[in-house]
C-alpha cells in the first residue's frame, strides 16, 4: 500500500526496512550456515555472517567461467564493472572461455587477470551452477543455484555445497523488503521469450496453413542484439497493419501476465507490433470483431482472475495470506479469447495455477473462426494457439508444462490428450515454449543489464569481513545486530505501544484494526471526554488520556516517548507540533492529511532522526494516490504517456439522506470541511495555470458534474494540483486537477457564510471560553454591523441585503439558527464556533448513512498517436450500523500503513 504514496510522505522508511536479501538453503538442511542481512542508512544491503568469517587480507574475485551449459554465454559481470572494481582496488580473476559472448580482451582491457586457477578469490561468481566436481571447498560462491523448491536435479549439487562447507549467495534469494528480487535477467527473458514465441507462431500458423508475416522473425540468439530483432518485428508489424494478416485467423489477442520486469521485457517487443492494449474484459470482444490490421495485448494482475472461493471476492491482503483460499477464473473468463499466453508470473505451492490439464481439455476443443472458413482458407482449431511459460516453472501455473524446452529445440506440442510431441510445431494442440535460459540467447545485452543490479552488492559479498573480525567500514553491523535484537525482544516480552491522537469520526476503524493483533497497546488522546469512553469499551487494549493535545505540549511530549508509534487524526495544522515532538523523542508518525509546507519543512530533521514520517494516508490523499499511480504505471509499461490527469472525491450523505439545505451532513472534522471552502488553489487546465486566490474565490469556480448524473453533482479544485506532476510523473499532461464533490447548490451555499464572515479562522476573543457568552443573533449584529437590540426582521433583511438577495443561503442561515438566541459555541474563532454548531445541526441521525464518490480521469497517449481515456470510480456507503464510509476509506489505510511500519524492525 506504500509503494503510490510513499513520494507524497517524504520518509526514511525504506532505511530501517529489515531486508532479506541473502537467505540461504538452511532450511533443507541444519547443518547449512546462516546468512543475515541488515539495511543501512544509505540504502545498501550489508551483511554480517553469524558464525565463521572468511580470512582476507587483498580482496580477490574471480568470474568463473559457464559450462553446464552449451548455449551459456553470458556472464555475471560485463567489463565495465570489472574496471571499475579494479579501480576500487580488487583484483579481478576472470577463467578463460571462448564461448563466452564478451570477448577476453576486453576483460584484460578493463583490468581482468586471464587466469585458469581462480583458488585465490574470496569470492566467486557466475551465471549458472558450477558442476559439483569444479567447487572449491570453504569458498564463497554467488550463482542461480535454483535449489530453494528442492528441485530434485539440483540435491547433489546442494549436498556438496553443505559437504564442503561452502557459502552461497544465490541470486533467487536476493530481495528487497516487499520480497521483488534485485537483481535478475528478466527483462532480458521477456525480450527473448517474445521474439521466440512471434518466430514459433509463424510456424506454427504456416503449418496450419496459414503463411503470416511472423514469418519473417526468427529465434532470438539469430540476431546480434535487440535492436536487430526490433527491427524484425516491426518489418513484420508493418505487413500486418497494411493488411496482410490472413483474414482466416481472425484477431490475435496477445495477455502477459504479471507485471514485473519479465512482462515488461515482453511488451517491449510486443510494442514493435501495430498493437492496442485492452482491459481483460475487453478481450472477448476485439477476439472476435477486432481490427486484422493490428494485434490486442493485455496484461493480466491478480486482481483480474482471483477470486476467493467462497464468496468470488479479491481481496489483495487475505490472499497473501491464504492465497490456498481462491482460485483463478483465467481458465474461463481470459484464456478462451487468448491467442497467446506470454507467462511470466512466480508460482509458488498453495497458490491457484493459471491453467490446469482439465482446462487445456476444454479450450483445445475446436471452434470456428471469427471470419468463418472459405475453400482454401483453413479453420483454426482453436483460439488459444500457443504459450510462452517464460517463469519456465515445470508443474507450475502452467500445469501440464512439466518439461522444459531447449533453444536446440524450442517448441513442443501439447494436445487434448496430454500428448506432448517434442521438438515440432504440427499437429493439434497448443505450440509450448518454455525455455529455463532465454537471457542466454542475448548475452551481452544481458551480461550488462544484470551486473549493473549485481555490482552495487559484490563489494559486501567479497570484503566484509578480514582475519576473523569485521573490516573497519563494516564496524558498525555489531552494533545494529545488538540494537536490533534488543528492539525485537522488547517487543517480544511488551505489547507495541501506539499513540492515537484524536477520538473523532475515523478514529474506530484505525483502532478496530489495531487491536486484532493482541501484541499492539493503543493510548487514545482527546480533548473529547464522552467519545474516549465510548472507545475505551469498544475496543480491548486500549486507554484513554483525556487532555487537549495542542495546549498542553508538555503532556504532549510525555506520551509521545512512552510510544513507539504516534498516529495523527487531528486537523492538519497540528501536525507540524505532533511532527516535532515525534522527532525529539525518534518516534514514528503517521497521518492521512496532507504533506503540507509546514511539514515538509521538517524533511531534514525528520531523516536526522532516523524516523518514519507517512502523510497522505486516508482517502484523499491517499487512495486517489494509490488508484492513479495503478493506471498509470500501467499505461508506462505500455509507453504510453499521460496527457490529462483530474480526479474528484467527496464525502457525501447517501442522497436518501440529504434533506437539508446544504445537502451536506458531517462525516469527518467539521472545520476542515469549513475550512477547505476558503483556501486558494492551482490547477493546469490545458496547459494554463489557473490560481485561484483564498478567501471564498473558490466557490466561485464550481463545475457540474455528469458522470454519475443521478447524484447531480458539482465539483471545485482543491489545493495545489499542479505540484502532483512530479511524483506522479505525469509532466507531460497539459490538465492536471485534483478537486473536492458536493451535490449541487453546496458551493453557493457555503459562499454565504463567507459573504457573513463566519468562515474566518483568525482568533476572535470574543467567543473565548472566558469571555461573556454571545448569541448567534448578537454575533451575526456584529458582523453585519449593526446594534445587537436589533429586531429579528431587522437583523433578517439585513442579512438578505449582504447576502445580494439569495434566498437559497438565506434559507441555509434561518434553517441553521444563525438568526437566533442560541449560544454560540465558546471557540478560538468564529469558523470554529460554527464547525461545532454545524456538527451538532447536521449530524448523520439513527439509521443514516453516508457516501464516498471519487472518480479519476486520465487521458493516454500511446505510442501509436492514439488516445484513451481512463475512468476510475469508486463509490463507498456506509454501514448504519457500523462505521460510515468516510471512517472507513480514511481510517483502514491509515491504521494498515500504521501496522507496516510498527512491524518493521527498527534499528537506530
Amino acid at each position: 500500500m506504500l509503494k503510490e504514496t510513499r513520494s507524497f510522505a517524504q520518509t526514511r522508511f525504506e532505511s530501517y526496512i529489515y531486508m532479506h536479501y541473502f537467505t540461504t538453503l538452511s532450511l533443507l538442511s541444519s547443518g547449512f550456515t546462516m546468512l543475515r542481512a541488515f539495511s543501512h542508512t544509505d540504502g545498501r544491503c550489508v551483511f554480517r555472517h553469524a558464525s565463521k568469517r572468511w580470512h582476507h587480507r587483498k580482496s580477490v574475485l574471480a568470474i568463473r567461467r559457464e559450462d553446464v551449459n552449451a548455449w551459456e554465454r553470458r556472464a555475471p559481470l560485463a567489463p565495465k564493472h570489472v574496471k571499475e572494481l579494479t579501480q576500487m582496488g580488487y583484483k579481478v580473476l576472470v577463467q578463460p572461455s571462448n564461448r563466452r559472448a564478451i570477448h577476453e580482451k576486453d576483460y584484460v582491457k578493463a583490468g581482468g587477470i586471464i587466469q585458469e586457477d581462480i583458488s585465490e578469490a574470496s569470492l566467486i561468481v557466475g551465471v549458472k551452477r558450477p558442476p559439483e566436481d569444479k567447487l572449491i571447498p570453504k569458498k564463497n560462491y554467488a550463482f542461480f543455484s535454483h535449489t530453494i523448491k528442492a528441485q530434485e536435479a539440483n540435491m547433489p549439487l546442494l549436498d556438496e555445497i553443505l559437504r564442503q562447507e561452502i557459502r552461497l549467495f544465490d541470486y533467487e534469494k536476493m530481495v528487497d523488503h516487499k520480497g521483488m528480487r534485485v537483481v535478475a535477467f528478466g527483462k532480458w527473458a521477456g525480450v527473448a521469450g517474445m521474439i521466440n514465441i512471434l518466430h514459433g507462431l509463424g510456424l506454427r500458423f504456416l503449418a496450419l496453413g496459414h503463411n503470416t508475416p511472423f514469418m519473417h522473425i526468427g529465434m532470438a540468439h539469430n540476431y546480434r542484439n535487440s535492436s536487430q530483432a526490433v527491427q524484425a518485428v516491426r518489418d513484420a508489424g508493418y505487413e500486418i497493419s497494411l493488411g496482410l494478416m490472413p483474414k482466416s485467423v481472425g484477431p490475435l489477442t496477445f495477455v502477459f501476465t504479471g507485471t514485473g520486469n519479465v512482462s515488461k521485457g515482453a511488451q517491449e517487443m510486443f510494442n514493435a507490433l501495430p498493437c492496442e492494449f485492452v482491459e481483460p474484459h475487453e478481450l472477448k470482444e476485439v477476439s472476435r470483431s477486432g481490427d486484422l490490421r493490428k494485434v490486442y495485448g493485455t496484461v493480466l494482475s491478480r486482481h483480474h482472475h482471483l477470486v476467493r472461493k467462497r464468496d468470488g471476492l479479491y481481496d489483495p491482503v487475505d490472499y497473501d495470506k491464504h492465497p490456498e483460499l481462491y482460485t483463478s477464473r483465467f481458465n474461463t473468463d481470459i484464456a478462451p479469447y487468448t491467442t497467446c499466453l506470454i507467462n511470466g508470473i512466480y508460482w509458488e505451492q498453495h497458490t491457484p495455477r493459471l491453467l490446469s490439464r482439465q482446462d487445456a481439455q476444454k479450450l483445445l476443443v475446436p471452434v470456428r473462426s471469427a471470419t468463418g472458413s472459405t475453400e482454401g482458407c483453413p479453420e483454426l482449431p482453436h483460439k488459444l494457439l500457443a504459450i510462452c511459460d517464460i517463469s519456465a516453472d515445470t508443474g507450475g501455473s502452467i500445469e501440464f508444462m512439466t518439461e522444459c524446452t531447449t533453444i536446440d529445440s524450442p517448441f513442443c506440442m501439447y494436445d487434448a490428450d496430454q500428448h506432448i510431441i517434442h521438438d515440432s510445431v504440427e499437429g493439434s494442440g497448443i505450440l509450448m515454449c518454455s525455455i529455463d535460459n532465454l537471457p542466454a540467447q542475448l548475452p551481452i545485452e544481458a551480461t550488462e543489464y544484470f551486473g549493473d543490479m549485481l555490482f552495487p552488492y559484490i563489494e559486501e559479498m567479497a570484503v566484509i569481513a578480514s582475519n576473523g573480525s569485521l573490516t573497519a567500514k563494516y564496524e558498525y553491523i555489531q552494533k545494529l545486530r545488538e540494537s536490533r535484537e534488543h528492539a525485537q525482544s522488547l517487543k517480544m516480552g511488551n505489547k507495541k505501544r501506539v499513540l492515537l491522537l484524536g477520538s473523532g469520526y475515523v478514529s474506530g476503524p484505525v483502532l478496530e484494526y489495531l487491536t486484532r493483533d493482541s501484541s499492539v497497546g493503543i493510548t487514545v488522546a482527546s480533548v473529547m471526554k464522552e467519545q474516549l469512553e465510548q472507545l475505551t469499551k469498544k475496543y480491548s487494549n486500549v486507554t484513554s488520556v483525556h487532555m487537549d493535545v495542542i495546549k498542553d505540549e508538555e503532556k504532549l511530549s510525555s506520551l509521545v516517548k512512552k510510544h513507539e508509534l504516534v498516529i495523527s487524526l487531528l486537523p492538519y495544522s497540528a501536525h507540524p507540533l505532533v511532527a516535532k515532538k515525534c522527532i525529539d523523542s525518534k518516534v514514528n508518525l503517521v497521518t492521512a492529511s496532507y504533506l503540507t509546507p509546514a511539514m515538509k519543512e521538517l524533511q531534514e530533521s525528520v531523516e536526522a532522526a532516523g524516523i518514519t514520517v507517512i502523510s497522505e494516508m486516508g482517502l484523499d490523499p491517499g487512495l486517489d494516490h494509490m488508484l492513479a499511480m495503478e493506471c498509470i504505471d500501467k499505461a508506462k509499461e505500455v509507453g504510453a504517456t499521460v496527457v490529462s490527469y483530474t480526479s474528484f472525491c467527496g464525502g457525501l450523505p447517501a442522497p436518501e439522506h440529504s434533506d437539508n439545505p446544504l445537502r451536506y451532513k458531517f462525516s469527518w472534522s467539521p472545520q476542515g470541511v469549513l475550512l477547505n471552502t476558503v483556501q486558494s488553489a492551482t490547477y493546469l487546465k490545458n496547459g494554463e495555470i489557473i490560481n485561484i486566490p483564498a478567501g471564498g474565490a473558490l466557490l466561485d469556480s464550481v463545475t457540474p458534474m455528469d458522470f454519475f448524473p443521478g447524484l447531480n453533482l458539482e465539483g471545485f479544485p482543491n489545493r495545489d494540483s499542479t505540484k502532483y506532476a512530479e511524483p506522479y510523473g505525469i509532466q507531460t499532461a497539459h490538465t492536471l486537477l485534483r478537486g473536492t464533490l458536493r451535490y449541487k447548490g453546496y458551493s453557493k451555499t457555503m459562499g454565504g457564510f463567507v459573504k457573513l464572515g463566519l468562515i474566518n479562522p483568525d482568533p476572535y476573543p470574543l467567543l473565548s471560553s472566558t469571555s461573556p457568552p454571545l448569541t448567534w443573533k448578537e454575533l451575526m449584529c456584529k458582523l453585519i454591523g449593526i446594534k445587537p437590540s436589533a429586531e429579528y426582521h431587522v437583523l433578517k433583511e439585513a442579512v438578505f441585503s449582504k447576502l445580494e438577495k439569495d434566498e437559497h443561503q438565506l434559507e441555509a442561515v434561518e434553517w441553521l439558527g444563525l438568526l437566533g438566541d442560541e449560544p454560540v459555541p465558546a471557540a478560538d474563532s468564529i469558523v470554529g464556533a460554527l464547525a461545532k454548531h454545524m456538527e451538532k445541526k447536521l449530524p448523520f441521525g439513527a439509521g443514516e448513512r453516508d457516501m464516498i464518490v471519487m472518480r479519476n480521469e486520465i487521458g493516454l497517449r500511446h505510442p501509436s498517436g492514439h488516445l484513451e481515456d481512463k475512468f476510475i470510480d469508486l463509490v463507498v456507503y456506509g454501514d448504519n450500523k457500523g462505521y460510515s464510509a468516510m471512517a472507513k476509506t480514511v481510517g483502514y489505510p491509515t491504521a494498515i500503513a500504521a501496522k507496516m511500519v510498527l512491524d518493521v524492525p527498527c534499528v537506530f
